[in-house]
């Protein structure tokens, strides 16, 4: 744990906090290492069920910390971002659920850490932008690869090109926020899905969430392979079979989603 990420382990559940309130938040070099190491332990960590991103003090996270980016080549500055998207990559290939909680400002590479995520829940007051036009730097963390697959071409251009800030209402309205809840009610809300996913079969998501990742840039003869793989191995889990023979008999389901 450091001070610049906070790490809580709870029924399964890590969360992790992003804590320069004083910056909103803003990614430096000590968050950055804080955030690889943590990633790596819960990629490894198979009693880790679900992830929730969240930030402190009313802010998620606002990119990276220009007052930090004194890079003096080309090299120099490809090694930074390269440092940082090997972690990203397990994020966004994580075969777990991610959740991000978001309030406030989501800026560049916090804007990015939220496309990584499965769902994100966000409160009337958060806010989305990928400034990078502004400093003269290219989106990075992955957005070039997640922003277009969310929203579109168009919109991806639009987001990206203009800088401008899209507010939670725009931001679900184009497919990046799953639900709107007040700031009190966001963190309860971001864990109760959490727990739910939680409660999913560890098989099942974690082949469909890898079969979704490809799905866009895979053939269908693809696609139709991995569901008949992937089905031929959920149908062997005690999961599967637990959860049949509750239906049989009128139970109470293994999963279901939570109410808001």
């Amino acid at each position: 744990m450091s001070d610049e990420l906070l790490i809580d382990h709870a029924e399964g559940i890590t969360t992790l906090t992003f804590n320069r309130p004083h910056a909103k938040n803003a990614l430096d070099l000590p968050m950055r290492a804080a955030l690889r190491e943590a990633v790596h332990a819960i990629r490894a960590d198979r009693n880790v069920r679900a992830v929730i991103l969240r930030g402190s003090e009313g802010n998620f996270c606002s990119g990276g910390d220009v007052r930090g980016m004194n890079v003096e080549s080309a090299e120099a500055g490809r090694n930074r971002v390269d440092d940082l998207h090997g972690w990203v990559a397990q994020l966004l290939e994580l075969d777990r659920p991610v959740i991000a909680a978001v309030d406030g400002v989501a800026y560049g590479a916090g804007f990015s850490f939220a496309l990584a995520a499965d769902f994100v829940i966000a409160t009337p007051r958060a806010r989305f932008c990928m400034p990078f036009m502004k400093v003269g730097l290219v989106p990075d963390c992955g957005a070039l690869y997640t922003l277009p697959r969310i929203v579109g071409m168009a919109r991806a251009r639009d987001l990206i090109f203009t800088a401008r800030e899209a507010n939670a209402e725009e931001a679900r309205a184009m497919g990046i926020v799953l639900e709107i809840a007040g700031a009190e009610a966001l963190d309860a809300r971001a864990n109760a899905i959490a727990r739910a996913l939680a409660s999913a079969s560890p098989a099942a998501f974690a082949l469909t969430k890898r079969a979704l990742n490809a799905s866009l840039t895979s053939d269908l003869r693809t696609m139709l392979e991995l569901e008949s793989l992937g089905q031929g191995l959920a149908f062997s889990t005690d999961f599967h079979r637990e959860a049949v023979q509750r239906f049989r008999d009128k139970a109470t389901p293994l999963f279901h989603w939570p109410q808001s």
